[in-house]
């Protein structure tokens, strides 16, 4: 599970830094970026490979939930008990983020990747006119603040993954563990904002 939710993590993280290119570098370079994806030879292998990633990090995750609760003498009722330490609430709240996530996946696919398609030439190529899809999504309020209701969701769910990856492959001890969970909230947050800044571009500061 930790090594698939890094793999994701990864790939989370370069989409969002690819995605910024449409705020600093405007629409024809996000076209063209989109476009450049698009047209890689090894495109057709990458959406059934990230799709066995996310299928064994889900059953991964269900299997443990369930071998986490047959473990357990009883249900903790409120935060610790017996002088144990407050879980975190991005941990306790892992399986319900996890859950949006998946949601938020499934309806993101579905607006973008196969969404209305739009052609349009940049110079003398004709490539996909993802700009135009992006500006015509992000002009929904509801669409915009479902959006960023879900990235908040996306973020602790990195923040609490990110470090608890690190610590199912053995990277956990006293002296860097701290530094791995600031690194953990560090990247939470930049992914979450990295993502809000696109739909919050696009309705407040984006004119044609």
């Amino acid at each position: 599970m930790g090594l698939t939710g890094l793999m994701l993590a990864g790939f989370v993280f370069t989409h969002m830094a690819g995605n910024l290119i449409i705020i600093f570098k405007g629409a024809d370079a996000y076209n063209l970026y989109g476009h450049s994806i698009t047209s890689n030879p090894l495109y057709p292998l990458i959406g059934p490979g990230l799709l066995g990633i996310f299928i064994i990090h889900i059953l991964t995750a269900i299997s443990l939930s369930l071998e986490n609760r047959k473990s357990r003498a009883s249900k903790y009722i409120a935060g610790a008990t017996n002088g144990e330490k407050a879980v975190p609430v991005a941990s306790r709240t892992m399986v319900y983020s996890g859950t949006i996530l998946l949601a938020f996946l499934i309806s993101h696919l579905i607006t973008f990747k196969y969404g209305t398609h739009y052609s349009t030439l940049v110079g003398d190529i004709e490539v996909r006119d993802l700009a135009r899809l992006f500006f015509e999504v992000f002009t929904s309020p509801i669409y915009v603040v479902g959006y960023l209701i879900s990235l908040i969701a996306v973020g602790l769910h990195l923040k609490h993954g990110f470090a608890a990856a690190f610590q199912s492959l053995g990277f956990w001890h006293p002296r860097y563990t701290p530094v791995l969970k600031c690194l953990a909230a560090l990247y939470g947050i930049v992914v979450a904002l990295g993502f809000m800044s696109q739909p919050l571009y696009a309705f407040f500061i984006y004119k044609q």
